[in-house]
């Protein structure tokens, strides 16, 4: 997207990370995005909206999220905060800060499927954050550059053995899930082709040679969702992304996704973004700037 912010982190090649601990009073920051993996924790500011992808999220007293896509956009705007004492904590490193050769031993497992998750952005729970509060809290003060490394290091670990939310839609950032079965690959795959038409069960559950009780269970057992609910996030991406990219009104873009009803789509967008189409194209226009 061109009109999204851009941004030029301060990293240099001999860094592993760049740690800024602030204490602030307003997020004035715009919706932007960059190559660099980003870890951002905010505390005190209960009441603020966050925004990653079509991900739109009010957060609490803590927050704590993972992005490790260059092509996600992302914001944190101050909602209905009222908080005069913000402090965010952002660590940024880069894609390439542990190899490919590091990241494929098996004690690197779970951080690296962590960070394939975050292509769509993770959020951490309470009791995860709690986990790591103590190294967040001193990582910018450690005097030893090594062993600041080290904590960080352990962070990541921690996280990635912890509970997370997975934020934005595949259909939004364009980035795939984690690695499937051939059979729901080719039923996604299906499905991402030919999410604007009428999808019937007994067609897909066709595609993989089952019948389509069998097909049912095996779909939401290997996705975690029903095949219902999995249609409907993917045309829900869809209309996100155009919402954000094209200048079709909202009656346009419900149908265009696969929906027949305008106040239908309204009701479940809200029910499933917290914001209306309309309030969420108005949020994306008033954090962009032209670059």
């Amino acid at each position: 997207m061109s009109d999204v912010l851009e941004e030029i982190t301060p990293l240099s090649e001999k860094d592993c990370f760049h740690v800024v601990d602030r204490h602030k009073s307003e997020f004035t920051y715009p919706l932007h995005q960059h190559r660099e993996f980003e870890l951002n924790f905010v505390e005190n500011a209960s009441g603020v909206k966050r925004i990653v992808g079509d991900c739109v999220e009010e957060i609490g007293d803590y927050d704590l999220v993972l992005i490790c896509s260059e092509n996600l956009e992302h914001v944190w705007d101050n909602g209905r905060c009222d908080s005069s004492d913000i402090r965010e904590v952002t660590i940024q490193f880069s894609p390439d800060l542990l190899s490919g050769s590091l990241m494929a031993k098996n004690q690197f497992a779970s951080i690296k499927k962590m960070f394939r998750d975050a292509d769509h952005g993770v959020a951490f729970t309470m009791h995860t954050i709690m986990k790591v509060y103590d190294d967040i809290d001193t990582l910018a003060s450690e005097p030893e550059s090594f062993m600041r490394f080290l904590k960080f290091l352990k962070m990541l670990y921690v996280l990635s053995r912890s509970d997370y939310r997975i934020l934005a839609s595949s259909s939004f950032s364009h980035a795939e899930r984690n690695p499937e079965s051939r059979r729901v690959q080719k039923v996604k795959q299906y499905i991402n082709d030919h999410y604007t038409e009428h999808l019937r069960l007994e067609e897909l559950s066709s595609l993989v040679g089952m019948t389509p009780t069998s097909f049912s269970r095996f779909f939401k057992l290997r996705t975690g969702k029903s095949l219902s609910d999995y249609v409907l996030d993917i045309r829900l991406g869809f209309a996100a992304r155009m919402l954000v990219d094209s200048s079709s009104n909202v009656s346009e873009i419900c149908f265009e996704c696969g929906f027949n009803n305008l106040s239908n789509f309204n009701r479940i967008f809200k029910a499933r973004r917290g914001v209306t189409p309309k309030e969420f194209r108005a949020m994306y226009k008033k954090n962009k700037v032209i670059v």
